[in-house]
């Protein structure tokens, strides 16, 4: 990797940047140096102040509500708006992205900003340039298909196909690769290096180390809301654990935290499971699963996107996924029958989704109606919700969790990812589960706050519930689980036990057709 000269012209500066919300200052005198033709990481906690920082360089925080000043070209500038950043040449892509499904490709890279030819929409131009977008970022689909019919990864190019039709200089990425498979990740920052060498400047956030490690130039580390120093990635001693000390302000000497198991008896069985496509009567996303859990244990679900462990996971939680085909789910020795999520719950089952934004939470609520949403029974007194007992379960959770809030009153759609994860953790855990299923849980969390939530796994383990953990880092799944199952194609491959376990064992079985039996 060739890291630009140390004497490359200045092509962003902010300084003393500060900005507060109600009851929290999000940043205090931070500073952000990045230069031309560099792929600038910012990293840091959840909560650190990254997301906050863009949205004021980008101008969804308009000039006025921050104090500080940004420089950029040589130039200050003060922006009042997004639209004031893009003319500039600065883009930022969100982590959600901002594209309209049942619009077309092209419909969606000129959206707002439509070519017009006589005083009309110019059809056969905005098609031609839209050709010519996609093949700078590498992206061979038809302009005119639906954003509802690509993946998530090529989504994610349609999104920076957008910023070059909007003549980028600056390219803001907000944790491009937190929702992609291994390939597409890889596809998107070869992409970065090539742009870098068309000379455009990239700002990358990101909680993967591995990948800022890997093709960033610069890293800042924030932490708190506070700039605590700037690294150049070639530089000696700078590794994945230099940069983790300097986010969480100390050494984390493991990713996990120690723990000894006590398992039990087999208490939770899957037989024979078959489910079909909700959509695709003749395909089966489930086929034949034989799987079990016992108490105490912690079992990992690997499997290649698309392979199905969603689809399985969201089909045995009431029936919430797919067209129930065949099957058994055996609870404590008992047949059970699972009809809807409602009797899911009452059997003591839950379901964390890997989507906490859109499925785990309602982002118009506070803390504390989001934590009891799951069993309001709990907290009800003759059909009445008891606003006393509300507040008291959500602040012991908020304070056992260390949700980083003023209050339980504080909206969810405020907090870091990190947190918002550990209130969707504690509205499941109100409902008492003996099974949790949690699918992604870390997703889009830094280290710190993994380590957080990889002990309240393990103490939710030692209290004798069985934990499933659906996971696409096979890094956290052998550093976490005591077994592990394989998915392939809706089918069960392999059922390994943590001691045999290595990740060779596991993509071996993760990409084989042949279906082995459960020990």
């Amino acid at each position: 990797m060739s890291t630009p000269a140390s004497g490359a012209p200045i092509l962003l500066e902010m300084r003393s940047i500060t900005k507060e919300f109600p009851g929290v200052k999000a940043l205090a005198d931070v500073n952000l140096v990045v230069r031309e033709g560099e792929i600038h990481a910012i990293c840091g906690e959840n909560g650190a102040g990254k997301s906050t920082l863009m949205k004021v360089l980008s101008g969804v925080y308009p000039y006025g509500s921050y104090n500080g000043q940004i420089f950029f070209q040589g130039s200050e500038l003060r922006f009042s708006d997004i639209r004031g950043s893009e003319k500039a040449g600065i883009v930022i892509i969100h982590q959600e992205l901002a594209l309209v499904p049942h619009m077309s490709i092209t419909e969606n890279l000129f959206l707002g900003n439509e070519p017009r030819k006589n005083g009309s929409y110019d059809w056969t131009g905005a098609n031609r340039r839209a050709h010519e977008l996609l093949t700078q970022v590498g992206l061979r689909d038809d302009p005119d298909t639906l954003i509802k019919d690509i993946g998530v990864g090529k989504q994610q190019l349609v999104e920076i196909a957008k910023a070059f039709a909007k003549d980028v200089k600056l390219l803001i990425l907000d944790e491009p690769t937190a929702a992609l498979n291994e390939n597409d990740s890889k596809h998107l920052l070869d992409l970065l290096r090539e742009f870098k060498s068309r000379g455009i400047t990239s700002i990358m956030i990101s909680h993967k180390l591995n990948e800022i490690e890997d093709v960033a130039d610069s890293i800042t580390i924030l932490r708190d809301g506070k700039t605590v120093e700037t690294l150049e990635v070639g530089a000696e001693g700078v590794n994945e654990d230099r940069i983790v000390r300097g986010m969480v302000g100390r050494d984390l000497e493991s990713r996990f935290p120690d723990h000894t198991p006590n398992i039990g008896e087999v208490f939770f069985e899957v037989r024979d499971w078959t489910v079909r496509h909700p959509i695709s009567a003749d395909r089966l996303v489930c086929k034949h699963s034989n799987f079990n859990v016992r108490r105490g244990e912690i079992v990992g679900f690997a499997g290649l996107m698309g392979a199905g462990r969603t689809e399985l996971a969201m089909s045995l939680f009431g029936r919430s996924y797919g067209v129930y085909q065949s099957g058994q789910i055996f609870k404590d020795g008992q047949e059970i029958k699972l009809h809807s999520v409602a009797e899911a719950i009452a059997h003591g089952l839950a379901y964390v989704s890997e989507d906490r934004k859109s499925i785990g939470l309602n982002l118009l609520d506070d803390i504390k109606t989001s934590t009891v949403a799951a069993k309001l029974s709990k907290i009800t007194r003759h059909g009445v919700i008891d606003e006393v007992a509300e507040h008291k379960v959500a602040e012991e959770y908020r304070k056992a969790l260390r949700v980083k809030a003023p209050t339980v009153d504080e909206g969810v759609n405020k907090l870091s990812g990190g947190n918002q994860q550990k209130v969707v953790l504690a509205k499941w855990m109100f409902t008492d589960p003996d099974l949790l299923i949690l699918d992604e849980p870390t997703r889009g969390i830094d280290v710190g706050a993994k380590y957080e939530i990889y002990g309240i796994i393990q103490r939710l383990a030692d209290q004798g519930k069985g934990v499933i953990v659906i996971s696409s880092e096979l890094p956290e799944l052998l550093g976490l689980c005591d077994r592990i199952y394989t998915v392939f194609e809706g089918n069960i491959t392999g059922d390994v036990p943590r001691a045999e376990a290595n990740p060779e064992l596991l993509m071996k079985q993760m990409t084989s057709t042949k279906k082995m039996p459960t020990r």
